[in-house]
């Protein structure tokens, strides 16, 4: 699976979702929801994000963005 840049996706090592922010050599460079610090993740440890999943990751960033000054 290579998935598009901003694509919300689940590392399936860890069960956390990330924004897809681009690649570098093999791995996928992930965001988590609301900011924070990258990790880099392996294309074949990666799913889509559901629904559901894409909806929290979202409303996690709103209430970020809400939040700062």
């Amino acid at each position: 699976m290579t998935p598009e840049r901003g694509a919300y996706v689940v590392d399936v090592r860890q069960g956390r979702i990330g924004q897809v922010m681009g690649q570098q050599g093999p791995y996928v460079q992930l965001r988590p929801p609301g900011g924070g610090r990258e990790w880099d993740c392996p294309p074949d440890a990666l799913r889509p994000a559901g629904p559901g999943e894409v909806l929290r990751a979202r409303v996690t960033e709103l209430n970020r963005e809400s939040r700062l000054p």
